[in-house]
């Protein structure tokens, strides 16, 4: 990242970085278990991750070859360049290329072919356990009352809550 802007709010130090250098590939290899067939290789650079670890960003690409891959946390992808064909369980197939996203939840899995390559960015979350989950949704009650920890009326966030 090249640049880094700091601003303070609720009390709290946060930086936002921002920049166009070029990846700083790192390996990434497929369990070899996974590997269904040639001899795919991969690489990973990581972009972001959340201030409490549960969320993070990468580019990913691969070359051609056949897998299997298992989601241990909810992943949105976007194809940047190249395709996948996608097999999921219940036998249905997908033709993924550049421009698509697509979202896996965690526990999922899905067959990846890739003919020639595939670059893609993803968006990985850890999902929350069910009591956190719920602490949130009363948070999020009382934020739309319009009442922020210090006291002031909330301001409207650029995405909606869900």
């Amino acid at each position: 990242m090249a640049s880094i802007i700091e601003c303070r709010y609720m009390k709290t130090e946060v930086t936002i970085q921002y920049g166009n250098t070029p990846p700083a590939w790192s390996p990434c290899p497929i369990n070899p278990d996974w590997i269904l067939e040639k001899n795919p290789v991969a690489r990973i650079e990581h972009l972001s991750s959340s201030a409490d670890g549960t969320a993070s960003s990468y580019y990913w690409e691969c070359t051609a070859g056949r897998f299997n891959w298992y989601y241990s946390f909810d992943e949105t992808l976007h194809v940047l360049e190249g395709s996948v064909l996608l097999k999921f369980r219940d036998g249905t197939s997908h033709q993924v290329s550049a421009g698509d996203t697509v979202f896996f939840p965690a526990g999922s899995a899905a067959e990846w072919t890739v003919d020639k390559y595939i670059r893609k960015l993803a968006f990985c979350r850890t999902p929350l356990p069910s009591v956190l989950i719920s602490v949130r949704s009363i948070l999020r009650w009382f934020k739309r009352l319009g009442v922020r920890g210090n006291g002031k009326r909330a301001g409207q966030g650029m995405f909606p809550t869900q």
